[in-house]
């Protein structure tokens, strides 16, 4: 699974919404990252978190201690109340299995996705070990008790297949090949999608697939955590409620 080309924008329209309810623009104390690095010494340890957000997204914004207070204070409050969180946006490019992407797929509302196509694309590349995700494959699994077979030798059987029959299917253009192709793909087929979604979908995510049995969703949570101030916004409550 893979997270590449990461894009985090909207912090400061979304603090600016934020006080609008209460015209407490005058309180904002939020700042461009570029001046208040000058404030910092060269062993703050926030200053280095700050630059790694800068080179890694091209974060330039600052939150400021007011800002943040408030902000918290309506992330208590609910989801009704942190409508701020739905105006600071992510996108992502996303390589994971269909598996995992059927259980994201109930994540509809906030979440637009661009994926590359399995319909018109499936047979122009080979078929191969590296199309799948095999991160925690355990090959060595046998099928019963003293039964020699492993999920070693089922998975080259079904990629060596599939490989023939999308093979087959070039050599004759025949479309009954393809249409087998499609019906025996196995779940752990890697699809690439461009997702985005905002803090307040990924807060939902965060909390509710906590503890979830595949792995994936340990490997997107950890994701959210490395974005900007995902420590203040997204897992907030999660961190003040294990202190």
């Amino acid at each position: 699974m893979k997270f590449e080309k990461t894009d985090v924008w909207g912090f400061e329209h979304a603090v600016r919404g934020m006080r609008n309810p209460l015209n407490s623009w005058d309180k904002s104390d939020s700042d461009v990252l570029y001046h208040a690095f000058q404030n910092f010494s060269d062993d703050d340890p926030m200053a280095n978190r700050y630059r790694a957000w800068n080179d890694r997204f091209g974060l330039n914004f600052l939150f400021g201690k007011a800002d943040l207070n408030l902000a918290q204070r309506l992330i208590k409050g609910g989801s009704e109340h942190r409508k701020f969180m739905r105006q600071i946006m992510v996108s992502v490019d996303i390589t994971a299995p269909l598996y995992w992407w059927k259980e994201f797929d109930t994540y509809k509302v906030g979440t637009t996705a661009n994926s590359t196509s399995t319909m018109h694309k499936l047979a122009s590349t080979p078929i191969s070990v590296d199309c799948f995700e095999t991160g925690d494959a355990d090959w060595d699994l046998q099928f019963a008790d003293g039964d020699k077979n492993t999920v070693n030798i089922f998975a080259w059987t079904v990629i060596d297949c599939l490989e023939r029959i999308r093979l087959r299917y070039l050599e004759t253009k025949d479309i009954r090949y393809w249409k087998e192709l499609i019906r025996w793909l196995p779940n752990g087929w890697l699809q690439t999608r461009t997702v985005t979604m905002n803090y307040e979908n990924l807060r939902s995510m965060y909390f509710q697939r906590r503890g979830h049995k595949l792995s994936e969703w340990l490997a997107f949570r950890t994701w959210i955590e490395s974005l900007p101030y995902a420590d203040e916004l997204i897992t907030f409550e999660d961190r003040r409620e294990t202190e």
